[in-house]
């Protein structure tokens, strides 16, 4: 006898997402160091210091065992919210679980893994593919149309082309570069696997974020002077440099 669910009685449902997330690379165990550095960038940037979610990476340490709870306080102190750990020992991962906070391997499990993924993926019939959504070279993909608010849309091993405008509410990501060829009022995010030697490339800039390797800007960041404009985005110094184009 099979039982129905009535979709009313339904609480959640679970759905991927790639979201923007802030790394807080740690170069030191000492929470009072990273206390320091924290105090004089609230100074600097006291906007970006609104419980702004972070992933506290301790892929550059050499440490068996971390003061993972005080380096997780001195984080709340000045108004970050530490909610995931990358990288570390099978006791730095124990604590973090301990804290309630996720944990993620380290960057180049996730890159070996990806590649993997690419290796093994079925290839897709072409009679079953949109004629408006067609894959490109190299694994990337060309899209044609309006990317529209609450739409994602993803290039997971290459570039993504959009030839058409992306609507404020929109999201799209990609492993390479990003291109829109139009209006980009919605959030971009290219290099999502850690890669470096990559852009955002489009025609009318009003972008609500713009990330290249988890390195990002909001509207509000972004010089006045660049709205509307026809730009390059660029990572340099883990900082993102955005330039118009003639």
């Amino acid at each position: 006898m099979s039982l129905k669910v009535d979709r009313a009685e339904v609480a959640f449902t679970f759905k991927g997402g790639m979201l923007p997330m802030t790394v807080m690379e740690l170069a030191t165990a000492d929470p009072e160091r990273v206390a320091t550095q924290l105090a004089g960038k609230l100074n600097q940037s006291p906007a970006f210091f609104q419980h702004t979610p972070v992933v506290l990476s301790v892929e550059k340490l050499d440490a068996p065992h971390l003061a993972l709870e005080r380096l997780c306080a001195v984080c709340r102190e000045h108004k970050l919210l530490p909610v995931a750990v990358r990288g570390g020992s099978d006791g730095i991962k124990q604590s973090a679980w301990a804290l309630g906070l996720g944990w993620f391997p380290p960057q180049e499990l996730r890159a070996a893994a990806s590649a993997a993924a690419v290796q093994d993926e079925p290839s897709e019939p072409v009679g079953e593919r949109e004629a408006f959504d067609a894959p490109a070279l190299d694994g990337g993909r060309i899209f044609r149309g309006t990317v529209r608010s609450g739409q994602q849309l993803s290039a997971p091993h290459g570039d993504l082309v959009i030839v058409g405008a992306v609507n404020a509410g929109a999201e799209i990501l990609a492993a390479g570069s990003v291109h829109v060829y139009g209006p980009l009022r919605g959030r971009a995010l290219a290099g999502i696997h850690g890669s470096r030697d990559v852009g955002i490339f489009c025609h009318e800039l009003h972008a609500e974020l713009l990330s290249i390797a988890g390195n990002y800007k909001r509207l509000e960041d972004i010089d006045v002077e660049l709205l509307g404009a026809n730009v390059e985005v660029r990572l340099l110094e883990d900082q993102l440099n955005i330039r118009a184009l003639l």
